[in-house]
């Protein structure tokens, strides 16, 4: 009796000691299922996104039914990779100029085309992303006296604002030269849509005996035939072809346009192991989509740390610049490789030598961790300097108000709006070269650039409102403060745009924080980044 009683209690202070470990473990089960559905539900809004927004205006009819009938999100990926590389115009470089341009179009349109939606939606936008920068704009803001050539039935009108782009070509569009594209501000809120007969620009066109053409005037016609109707001095057939290749333009830049299919195959298989040769490095990162994020990575290296040789007559230097970047199951993401150069004559060579080298390629990404292995080789020496580093992509939830990253550039600039913004260190519409280690000089302007998304439209103005504040610091204390005029934040979409010069010759040597207080005055939201740098 007393055995069974000494069994029954060790029975049950074994239960009541492990039940606390069964609710652990069924809790830890509990955890890895919620993280494996929420990795799946992210997966699954990024490929759906992938298609409705990233690749919306490219993809062929017939590769969006390839994509919709994939059952695996490994298929999807392996789609998505082999998408872009079909579109490289050099598949035998590391670089993927067709993507990476496609993203830099995307977010130039969200820059410059916002009109109370993000500008990659726009009509403008679209026709961007999709044929890139036309050869000439011509602009009618305020719209105005209009008189119509001989085709258009010929009278004066007054117009809504429109913009007329041209282009010389359009490569695989069969639509000859010289393609005109014209965009009506109908509503005049800022949203030019694209304009399928010229008339759609007239003002006054439901106006009786306001808008009349020649043959109007002349009791021919009324203006509900007079998009169909050929004007008097025209002959018909002159009309008909008019008018086919209108509703054939139409139809063409509905279009995808045309790929080239082309295979690649890269291996890359590098270990990098050395660390003799001395770079810095940043990453910044700008919005493009809810789910794709530009990257810009940006390497400086002093020029003392590199090796010149005499070369007819000059100093020269090379080093190579490698890069990798692979998820943290190590598929491979984005392969990068650059020659950064400098040449300086006898006179110059010591002014060279106190300067700096900096080299940027910007990647699209999408939200998530990643590694990061960059290798840089000097050719002359053979020295190498190496880094593997995570980093983390952040997300900029649509009902969340967010900042890029906070720049601090050692030049900063606005380009001309009719030069095609290209190349390195191109950010949107601005010129922006970051300082690497964030150190300024007194005597130089120190340049801040970020943007801001999901700012909430006023239902009434159709338009944000937001305050911008920027508070500098030295030491947690309060030095300066500066408020963002309201002017130079109208006709802002929910995504603007911001950028200064800083003048910092008043400063005294040391650490300082930059704080940008950003208030959405319609959500009544804010947020306040906060940027580090050193005056020397």
């Amino acid at each position: 009796m007393k055995l069974a009683k000494a069994k029954w209690i060790c029975g049950f202070v074994c239960g009541v000691l492990l039940l606390p470990l069964a609710v652990v473990e069924a809790q830890k089960k509990n955890d890895r299922q919620r993280e494996r559905s929420l990795r799946r539900e992210t997966q699954d809004r990024f490929l759906k996104k992938w298609l409705k927004q990233d690749a919306s205006y490219i993809i062929t009819p017939e590769e969006r039914d390839a994509f919709k009938s994939l059952t695996s999100d490994d298929e999807r990926y392996q789609f998505i990779e082999q998408f872009w590389l079909r579109r490289d115009p050099n598949p035998d470089t590391v670089v993927n100029e067709f993507r990476d341009e496609h993203y830099r179009r995307i977010a130039y349109a969200n820059e410059r085309f916002p009109s109370g939606k993000q500008g990659w939606r726009t009509d403008r936008g679209r026709i961007y992303i999709m044929y890139g920068p036309p050869d000439q704009i011509e602009t009618f803001h305020g719209g105005g006296t209009y008189y119509r050539p001989y085709w258009e039935g010929g009278g004066a009108t007054s117009t809504h604002p429109y913009i007329k782009w041209r282009y010389r070509y359009l490569d695989g569009m069969d639509l000859g030269q010289q393609v005109i594209i014209e965009f009506v501000d109908r509503t005049l809120t800022g949203e030019y849509r694209i304009a399928f007969d010229p008339y759609e620009k007239d003002a006054l066109k439901n106006t009786p005996v306001a808008d009349l053409t020649e043959d109007q005037r002349m009791g021919v016609g009324d203006s509900s035939t007079r998009a169909t109707r050929f004007p008097s001095g025209m002959d018909y057939e002159e009309f008909a072809i008019r008018q086919f290749n209108a509703i054939r333009q139409v139809a063409a830049l509905n279009r995808a346009p045309k790929i080239r299919f082309k295979d690649l195959e890269t291996v890359v298989d590098t270990k990098l192991t050395y660390n003799t040769f001395p770079f810095d490095y940043r990453t910044d990162f700008i919005k493009i989509t809810e789910d794709t994020i530009l990257t810009p990575i940006t390497v400086v290296m002093k020029n003392s740390d590199m090796t010149f040789q005499d070369v007819e007559g000059v100093k020269k230097a090379e080093v190579n610049v490698f890069g990798r970047i692979t998820t943290i199951t190590g598929r491979s993401v984005q392969v990068f490789e650059e020659v950064v150069r400098q040449i300086a004559p006898d006179a110059l060579f010591k002014s060279t030598l106190e300067k700096r080298s900096l080299y940027q390629t910007r990647i699209p990404l999408r939200s998530g961790l990643y590694k990061l292995e960059l290798v840089l080789k000097d050719l002359n020496s053979g020295n190498i300097g190496t880094v593997y580093h995570s980093i983390r992509v952040p997300k900029f939830p649509q009902d969340q108000l967010a900042t890029s990253s906070i720049i601090l550039a050692d030049q900063l600039e606005r380009l001309p709006q009719k030069q095609v913004a290209t190349g390195q260190f191109v950010l949107g519409s601005s010129k922006v070269l970051p300082s690497v280690e964030e150190i300024f000089d007194k005597d130089q302007p120190m340049g801040v650039y970020f943007q801001v998304y999901n700012l909430a439209i006023d239902e009434q103005t159709q338009k944000p409102s937001a305050t911008i504040e920027y508070v500098l610091k030295k030491g947690g204390r309060e030095i300066g403060r500066a408020l963002e005029s309201n002017d130079k934040l109208a006709g802002a979409a929910q995504q603007m745009t911001l950028q200064k010069l800083v003048a910092l010759e008043d400063l005294e040597p040391g650490q300082y924080s930059l704080v940008v207080n950003v208030t959405d005055n319609v959500s009544n939201r804010s947020i306040a980044p906060e940027a580090r740098f050193v005056v020397r």
